[in-house]
């Protein structure tokens, strides 16, 4: 790993955390919230100041935490179908379904616990402002608004939403899933493919925060098409989440 790689960078600054407790879950729930409920409105405010719903009780979350301050950066979560539970949907199956182009993909028919959504990726605000709106940061967790964070470390966190898509994906590989389904604007996808992460395009433009869509990541896209710099990230993202978890990963029932 070169010394001033993306990869060495951003591990300087920054770990993957899995929220394996209800604390640290949590944690990503008043993210989501700050993000979600009050910066952007698409969800309602609650005294609890926590934005969930029920796909959090069979979903994966992980955070992003910065080591220097240990405040948490962001966070997203792998939402998976459980086997026991095939009633229980994911959310784009929920709002979305009607847009899938089921002659590319059809999710219906892959078995529940094989694949999962990509879901409520959220960063906050003091982590995506410039130096000069430093002092008007979206803050929660007790952040400090007088914290200042180096140039070095800002540089790094335009990568923080990468190293977060990076996490999710890594879950997805190390449950043994054949692809992964996200919900985003195509201009996103397209900033994604360029970096090696070639989600396709498997439902139609709908009105959803904006323009979005349904798209899918094979297995076989996880990490083979990343660029060099981004590999040494997801090996390191992947190493850090193997470390923490002990999944069971899915094996097909068919195949016993």
């Amino acid at each position: 790993m070169s010394e001033y790689s993306i990869a060495s960078h951003f591990n300087q600054y920054f770990q993957i955390k899995f929220a394996d407790t209800k604390e640290l879950r949590q944690e990503a729930f008043k993210i989501r919230y700050g993000v979600y409920s009050q910066e952007l409105g698409w969800e309602p405010e609650n005294a609890a100041e926590m934005e969930t719903d029920e796909c959090d009780d069979y979903a994966y979350h992980c955070l992003l935490e910065h080591r220097r301050t240990g405040v948490f950066a962001g966070c997203v979560r792998l939402v998976i179908p459980p086997i026991n539970q095939p009633d229980l949907q994911l959310p784009f199956e929920k709002s979305c379904l009607h847009s899938a182009r089921t002659e590319i993909i059809d999710s219906s028919t892959l078995p529940r616990g094989s694949f999962g959504e990509i879901s409520r990726l959220a960063v906050l605000a003091s982590f995506r402002r410039r130096e000069k709106e430093k002092n008007t940061p979206f803050i929660i967790n007790n952040v400090n608004p007088e914290t200042v964070y180096t140039e070095d470390e800002r540089r790094n966190f335009p990568n923080i939403a990468m190293g977060l898509y990076l996490a999710s994906v890594s879950l997805a590989d190390i449950c043994n899933h054949s692809g992964a389904f996200v919900m985003m604007e195509p201009r996103l996808n397209r900033r994604l493919t360029r970096f090696g992460l070639p989600f396709e395009q498997v439902g139609e433009k709908m009105e959803y925060h904006g323009q979005r869509a349904m798209f899918h990541l094979p297995r076989v896209g996880f990490r083979s098409q990343l660029t060099n710099e981004l590999k040494e990230l997801y090996d390191i993202i992947n190493s850090d989440i193997r470390n923490q978890i002990s999944l069971l990963p899915f094996t097909d029932v068919t195949d016993r």
